[in-house]
């Protein structure tokens, strides 16, 4: 690439990765404690009750860092494999 041409960045792209790698760390943190984690979840995104998570491994931190709303619109998107 040379010095005149310009980088394309996207920030969607990097945002999505930190979710998933934050979801992923909350299930497994919730499945270490024993619990359901997709019920538990599920829970905390239809209520925005953090208790729902458990705070092992600080995922109860972490999950407050993805926007709940962003976090519905993605996945509704990727269930009826819509790419807007």
């Amino acid at each position: 690439m040379s010095l005149d041409e310009t980088r394309s960045f996207k920030v969607e792209k990097i945002e999505n990765e930190k979710t998933k790698e934050i979801l992923k760390e909350v299930y497994d943190s919730l499945k270490e404690k024993g619990y359901n984690p997709i019920n538990q979840i599920v829970g905390y995104i239809l209520s925005g009750d953090p208790t729902y998570i458990t705070s092992h491994n600080g995922a109860r931190s972490l999950i407050r860092r993805v926007e709940r709303d962003k976090l519905l619109e993605k996945m509704v998107k990727e269930y009826i494999e819509v790419d807007e």
